[in-house]
């Protein structure tokens, strides 16, 4: 099948060509045409598979067809949980739109908000934002959502996870009775069923791969390490593997900064990028990345969704993550569009409980290889550790949680905020 197949207008082909594609993906083959016919869709698909275009050009396609109103309302609105992931959104629909007539922007917390208002005050038809600043430019008066037409919630099971569903809902409330609604994440629980269940109007419901699945072009290994070797483990393979590119995930993060300081110290080129970090820092981490100046980019879970990284050979969980479905998003930033890539987990003792979880997730039976001088103690306790069990208490240290209150109006119609309790997630707002 072509993109041509699909429906798609002269102008969405000619950008689609213009970066190099030719065949859509699965998820695209699916969920592209009943977009189309303005149906609902919940559609899950493992991560790197294509989804962002997915939504992205059917959406172009309906509001390019729509009525062009002068004044630019929002007409299309797409939320995300993080700034990274917000950002790349954008990224992918002005390269779709740049032979339509169609205008859009981004809206995120962490940087000031007065350029995204100017942008909004420009008009424009599709709006890609995080939930908390979002809340925040409408409760100032400055935004309106009355004329949405299409909603999109996309990596929805991450919101939920961050603890945004209370947001979402309020967001829910102002916006147009009338609308389509589109769900897309690379898995599925119970509480996003929920959720689609009072949303969605007799949705389409499709799903390229099994829920939960890893890429096969993904070598997946474990490797058991004393804890307290692990720090050493890992400079190790980087410096004798020659890598050049390394993501590494850390539950916390105190330890992705104490893990780059050791890396740096060791002569290797790294950077943590995490909810603490202001955005400045984190823009400038992951472009040093991706542009090969930096070897090692250490991150919490926050980055694991977001980050599209062209051919990344390597992900290392320095730790496993509590929640087993993290490890799918993870591994899922190498192996993208079909590219090989290695997936390396430091696997402890104390982690078991994690290891169990996540095999039973993905269905597989990892395997592992034992590194002479690094293998753990047969006798070390197998008890999980404490910090970061819950999922609330994941990724967060101790400090007064922060809210984006600058210039808030006091007529606040969604209502009082709770208190926030995962400060990673605030942060990122």
């Amino acid at each position: 099948m072509s993109f041509n197949s699909l429906g798609l207008s002269d102008a969405l082909l000619k950008a689609i060509s213009k970066k190099g594609y030719t065949t859509p993906s699965p998820i695209q083959q699916k969920a592209i045409p009943p977009i189309l016919e303005g149906k609902d869709v919940l559609a899950s698909a493992q991560t790197g598979t294509g989804k962002t275009a997915g939504f992205t050009l059917p959406i172009l396609q309906l509001l390019s067809q729509g009525q062009h109103l002068r004044q630019r309302p929002i007409r299309a609105l797409i939320l995300t949980p993080t700034r990274e992931l917000a950002a790349q959104i954008l990224a992918n629909i002005k390269e779709y739109s740049v032979f339509l007539d169609l205008k859009s922007t981004v809206i995120f917390g962490g940087v000031n908000q007065n350029p995204q208002v100017t942008q909004l005050r420009q008009g424009v038809d599709i709006l890609v934002a995080t939930p908390g600043r979002l809340i925040d430019l409408q409760n100032q008066g400055l935004i309106s959502l009355a004329k949405v037409e299409i909603l999109v919630l996309d990596e929805a099971d991450r919101m939920l996870d961050m603890g945004f569903l209370r947001d979402i809902e309020r967001i829910l409330k102002v916006l147009p009775t009338k609308r389509q609604n589109l769900l897309f994440s690379a898995t599925f629980s119970k509480d996003i069923k929920k959720l689609a269940m009072g949303i969605l109007h007799h949705p389409v419901h499709v799903e390229a791969t099994p829920e939960n699945t890893t890429v096969d072009a993904i070598t997946q290994i474990i490797y058991p390490v004393a804890k307290e070797k692990k720090t050493e483990l890992i400079i190790k393979l980087i410096t004798e593997g020659n890598w050049k590119q390394i993501l590494v995930f850390t539950r916390t993060k105190q330890g992705a900064n104490k893990l780059t300081e050791s890396m740096i110290s060791a002569g290797i080129k790294a950077a943590a990028i995490h909810g603490n970090k202001g955005q400045g820092a984190r823009t400038k981490a992951l472009a040093g990345f991706k542009d090969g100046s930096l070897t090692a980019l250490v991150a919490t879970d926050i980055a694991a969704r977001g980050l599209d990284i062209p051919l990344l050979p390597h992900v290392v969980n320095f730790e496993l993550p509590n929640i087993p479905e993290d490890y799918v998003h993870r591994i899922g930033r190498t192996g993208r569009a079909g590219a090989n890539g290695e997936a390396i987990s430091l696997f402890s003792p104390d982690e078991t409980v994690f290891l169990r979880d996540i095999e039973k997730l993905v269905g597989l039976n990892l395997p592992k290889e034992n590194i002479k001088g690094f293998e753990p103690d047969p006798n070390a306790s197998k008890e999980p550790i404490k910090q970061g069990q819950g999922r609330q208490q994941r990724d967060s240290t101790p400090r007064k949680p922060k809210t984006d209150t600058t210039n808030r109006s006091s007529n606040n119609s969604f209502g009082p905020r709770r208190p926030s309790q995962n400060n990673d997630r605030r942060s990122n707002r």
